[in-house]
């Protein structure tokens, strides 16, 4: 009998599970009224009762696509006119915001105005990296030239509630990547987001726990208060990448990654694990051998997941709920969305650059945050 080589065998099940994302894709086109490209978020998802879903179900689907390789054999014309419609959901301010969410039904933190800025980063960079995905022109939100300000930003960094690690973690990368795309596209911005960068990392610097290599209130006692810290400083440690600075205490960081156990947990949890340990891995050749048998227990634990339509879910006894929205739609509990597919193949995707770099030409995200994967020019 041929023996079969472990290492081709996981990548046939890498490349024959994406295949069956693509296909199961297919299937959530949103229906008469809406370009072909838009995706409903499951398959229960109704866009004449549920419409203002369609933008993240969409954004998730283009972005899970692009990753894929499956965006590489569309005609310009195909890119345009999903990108046209998404432009068509922009607001005043350059924020993107969900039809239905409204001042009745939201909810992040008691202030209502921290709530909708936690809610327009979110959205808006989400959007935006599906913008990008679909090679259509970035254009940093209006908004967001407000924290060019050294005032204005020192002022919002002291009000940052690290209590709430996690939920910092997304608002500081959010406005990060806001400030790189004015960066890039107006050039005569630079000095002055340089600036503010400078402001961003004496304040990451002063707060950052040595022991832990995370941003937190309450990592001591450990449990859930260490996991969100380290769900949280994964976001942070992008601005580190992006910016080609060192990042402290890392190796801390990675080392309780290694200490968690490698079975399948929440998509936004495990893409976390896996995006830390992987860049930590690149920085620190001694933790390869650990890090690497990790991460092949993690694929095979991410693999085992997917349903057997394509698509995988977020946890399997739980509905999903767009984060923020009180009152939103719910998924049926374990139902696969375009959101956790996403999420679980940027995890599937960074351990199969790591463990076999060039194998596949995985098509990382570009903005920081979720998906962002760091040049390797740059490690």
């Amino acid at each position: 009998m041929e023996r079969v080589n472990p290492d081709e065998a996981l990548q046939a099940r890498i490349d024959e599970a994406g295949l069956r994302t693509l296909a199961w894709l297919d299937t959530l086109g949103a229906g008469p009224g809406f370009p072909s490209d838009v995706l409903r978020l499951d398959a229960g998802h109704d866009p004449g009762l549920w419409p203002g879903m369609l933008l993240p179900a969409t954004y998730n689907g283009i972005m899970c696509r692009c990753l894929l390789g499956g965006l590489d054999g569309w005609e310009s014309a195909r890119r345009e006119g999903l990108a046209g419609w998404i432009g068509g959901l922009r607001t005043s301010t350059g924020a993107y915001r969900i039809e239905g969410m409204t001042d009745a039904n939201v909810f992040k933190k008691p202030d209502r105005q921290e709530t909708w800025r936690y809610i327009d980063f979110h959205v808006t960079n989400y959007t935006l990296g599906a913008l990008q995905a679909l090679g259509a022109p970035l254009q940093a939100p209006e908004f967001a030239e407000h924290w060019l300000e050294a005032a204005a930003l020192k002022a919002w960094l002291a009000d940052r509630d690290m209590r709430d690690p996690w939920q910092e973690g997304n608002n500081i990368v959010n406005l990060a990547s806001f400030l790189l795309i004015l960066r890039e596209t107006r050039p005569k911005k630079a000095a002055e987001v340089n600036a503010v960068f400078d402001i961003l990392f004496d304040w990451h610097d002063r707060n950052q726990d040595p022991g832990t290599g995370f941003w937190g209130v309450g990592q001591g006692l450990g449990g859930e208060r260490l996991l969100h810290a380290m769900a949280g400083s994964m976001h942070n440690f992008h601005l580190y990448y992006a910016m080609e600075r060192p990042l402290p205490y890392q190796r801390q960081a990675a080392d309780y990654v290694l200490s968690r156990p490698t079975s399948w947990h929440s998509a936004c949890i495990d893409v976390d694990e896996v995006d830390l340990l992987v860049h930590a891995m690149e920085d620190h050749p001694d933790l390869a051998i650990a890090a690497r048998t990790w991460l092949r227990q993690k694929l095979i634990a991410l693999l085992d997941g997917q349903d057997p339509g394509g698509g995988f879910t977020d946890t399997r006894d739980t509905g999903w709920r767009q984060d923020g929205w009180v009152g939103g739609y719910v998924t049926a509990p374990g139902a696969p969305t375009t959101f956790a597919t996403w999420f679980r193949w940027i995890a599937i995707a960074m351990i199969d650059d790591a463990l076999w770099p060039g194998r596949r030409a995985w098509q990382f995200r570009r903005m920081i945050g979720i998906g962002y994967r760091r040049p390797r020019t740059q490690g």
